[in-house]
């Protein structure tokens, strides 16, 4: 690599920009300069968007990118722009949207071709370079695109405003059907059952992807309309994952998806919104069935993410690709998975023989190897770790009590774990969003309040410090959304005023310093005042003053994380309710009319927003705590609270300092300094009460 010569992307701070930046396509970064270059030479865009740890991204990089006569034809005819995806939000979720609109699915690699004024005239995902898969050539794309754009520009041009008019339709004017009320509500669960895997868990019968989303509105609703159904799809798609190999055994935290309905065999990448994800529904499920089985697999997941993905200065990274290197004297020659993949011979030559029998016999590893799905003959004979025989069965088969299969187990993977440590690592990308960083710490936050461990709250302020301290301007509240390398950059969008601002409340919610809540007001308000339609109601997803976007949107989808309008309506009762204001409440209760023709239109596609119609609809929960908050006492029953599973609450500590921010307070409360809980609905508050007997007699109702 080092004989070849760097293109533009050598200054950038993006991992994935920098993997590209010695392909032989003369790439640019997406900014003024390369925009205004395709506007001078009047050439079309290639835009081509991924991440770091894409294993199809780096397919065709191999393919494509790298390949000199592909290279010189791009540049000759297009100017290249390369994206990272995970930097550039709104560009990918725009170009995301045209992609879907025009082929019917998506994905990445993102392969576009733009007019000069940014809008898409082609569209596809990843492209080989001659035609397999059912998929054209890009050589052949390459040639048919540019001798279209020579002799038929104008058709082209008239086809990509055609093509945006349709997207800038679908943000049309607010129109209302029906009322807000609790048929959606059922129109999703039902939707739940309907794609549900009774034999596997999660939802479909391909790949399976943990969507989160949907398990947290399940939760709610179990919550609220006491259905015990849709806790059980929770639980069973949880047990499925968790002693799937989409779970890492031995180093900890989740893999993007799984290739198969069984959970087996995973794409190997690890991103840091599923760790965060995944550990809060575990922490939930915790809080409703006191089952240490979700307990577990929730604090090996933030272990992961403490040993692996944490900077020295308290932010998260964001990513572990899916590949590394078979051998570290060539590190460009990588495999996918075989950082975590093993053979037979390997696990005997490790481990003791009856150690490594009890482990093949637990693990599902088999001579052959048991990848299921291995569509391109790169698992061969290797085995993915996934709970194939659970302790009684394995106890069983070898004649021992369960104690003594799990010691010989810990130390297997013990073992293995050191080996594996001594194999070549996956990339890691460590830049910190403070979008996924956020929802790291509120699910730092949750760990903390169900265990009491302080060091979870540690990981949730050291970040929170981090964000505020380097990717936050204190003076007028704005965000950045990405730091790396001592740079903060790129404005931030919707997701990341949501993300922190949730983040935020939940962190005061757990150490109940007022900073944080503080700092929560701030940001609503200049959220508000940056992406709210103040119109139509609605938060748009990035600055509408953006100059690089041919269009704005108001997602409503809500897919591998929340969208940011269905959090930030969260935010809005939740902030609305701590400080009685009607105006924040008026706000969410616009944005849900807003968007409800398309949630009751298919919920299942925004179940996020149909857990906020589910807090909506229920009597908002204020509970206040006053007295010390440094005794024993007080902390007592605030761990009560903390331990319940209570999605609509708002928990508030009531004293001198909080009162001249939360103005009604001295209404209710008479004496701040001794301990009592005042459980509230709708501000119209039970008798205090001061012991734990008490206090869950009043939450049980």
């Amino acid at each position: 690599m080092n004989n070849k010569q760097p293109n533009r992307l050598i200054f950038e701070k993006s991992p994935y920009l920098l993997q590209h930046a010695y392909n032989p396509v003369n790439w640019y970064a997406w900014n003024d300069e390369s925009l205004e270059e395709a506007q001078k030479k009047n050439r079309p865009i290639f835009l081509s968007v991924g991440y770091s740890s894409c294993y199809w991204c780096h397919v065709m990089e191999r393919e494509c990118f790298e390949n000199e006569e592909i290279a010189k034809l791009l540049n000759e005819h297009f100017i290249c722009i390369k994206v990272d995806r995970e930097e550039r939000t709104d560009i990918d979720r725009i170009y995301m949207t045209a992609l879907q609109s025009m082929t019917g699915s998506g994905g990445w690699p993102m392969s576009l071709f733009l007019t000069p004024d940014l809008k898409p005239f082609y569209a596809a995902t990843y492209i080989p370079p001659k035609a397999k898969y059912g998929r054209a050539g890009f050589e052949d794309v390459i040639y048919t695109i540019n001798n279209l754009w020579r002799n038929k520009k104008n058709e082209i041009v008239e086809s990509s405003n055609k093509i945006a008019e349709i997207l800038n339709s679908r943000l049309s004017e607010f129109v209302k059907l029906r009322n807000i009320d609790e048929s959606v509500l059922q129109k999703c669960f039902e939707q739940c059952e309907e794609y549900f895997d009774y034999e596997n868990g999660g939802f479909g019968n391909g790949n399976k992807f943990p969507r989160t989303v949907i398990f947290d509105f399940l939760l709610s609703y179990y919550y609220s309309q006491k259905k015990l159904q849709a806790l059980d799809i929770v639980t069973f798609s949880f047990k499925k994952m968790c002693k799937g190999g989409i779970f890492d055994h031995i180093g900890g935290g989740f893999h993007r998806y799984s290739v198969d309905r069984y959970w087996r065999v995973p794409h190997f990448e690890k991103m840091l919104y599923d760790q965060a994800q995944n550990s809060d529904i575990l922490l939930d499920l915790y809080k409703i069935t006191n089952d240490n089985f979700y307990l577990e697999f929730a604090k090996h997941t933030l272990n992961y993410v403490s040993d692996n993905l944490t900077d020295n200065n308290g932010g998260f990274y964001s990513a572990e690709d899916a590949e590394s290197a078979v051998n570290s004297n060539y590190p460009e020659e990588k495999e996918e998975g075989f950082y975590y993949l093993w053979t037979l011979e390997e696990i005997n030559k490790i481990l003791k023989k009856k150690d490594a029998d009890i482990f093949c016999y637990y693990f599902g590893i088999r001579f052959e190897g048991n990848t299921i799905n291995d569509p391109h003959n790169v698992f061969k004979n290797k085995n993915v770790l996934y709970l194939a025989n659970d302790i009684f069965d394995t106890s069983k088969h070898f004649g021992m009590s369960g104690g003594e299969v799990e010691i010989s187990l810990t130390n297997s993977l013990n073992i293995l774990n050191d080996v594996r440590n001594r194999r070549p690592k996956p990339f890691k990308d460590d830049k910190i969003l403070t979008n996924w960083n956020s929802l790291m710490i509120s699910a730092f936050c949750k760990a903390y309040q169900v265990t009491g461990n302080k060091k979870y709250l540690e990981k949730a302020t050291n970040a929170a410090e981090f964000i505020l301290n380097n990717l936050f301007k204190d003076n007028d509240n704005n965000l950045f959304h990405r730091f790396r390398d001592n740079e903060a950059k790129m404005d931030g969008t919707l997701e990341d005023y949501s993300f922190l601002i949730k983040s935020l409340i939940d962190l005061y919610e757990s150490d109940f310093i007022l900073k944080y809540l503080e700092k929560a007001i701030g940001l609503i308000k200049k959220a508000v005042d940056n992406f709210y339609d103040n119109e139509n109601g609605g938060f748009y997803d990035n600055d509408i003053n953006a100059k690089d976007l041919f269009i704005t949107t108001k997602d409503s989808y809500d897919g591998a994380e929340p969208s940011g309008n269905s959090i930030m309506i969260q935010n809005l009762y939740r902030l609305g309710n701590i400080l009685n204001d009607n105006n924040l409440i008026e706000k969410a209760n616009k944005s849900l009319e807003y968007f409800y023709e398309q949630i009751y239109k298919s919920p299942f596609q925004s179940p996020r927003f149909v857990y906020d119609i589910n807090y909506y609809l229920n009597p908002s929960m204020e509970i206040l705590v006053t007295g010390d908050n440094n005794e024993q006492f007080t902390n007592n029953l605030v761990s009560q609270i903390h331990r319940k599973y209570l999605p609509f609450k708002t928990l508030i500590y009531a004293n001198k300092d909080s009162e001249k921010i939360i103005g009604y307070l001295k209404n209710i409360v008479k004496d701040f300094d001794n301990t009592n809980v005042y459980i509230c609905e709708n501000f119209k508050c039970h008798l205090p009460v001061n012991n734990i007997e008490d206090l869950n007699k009043l939450l049980l109702k």
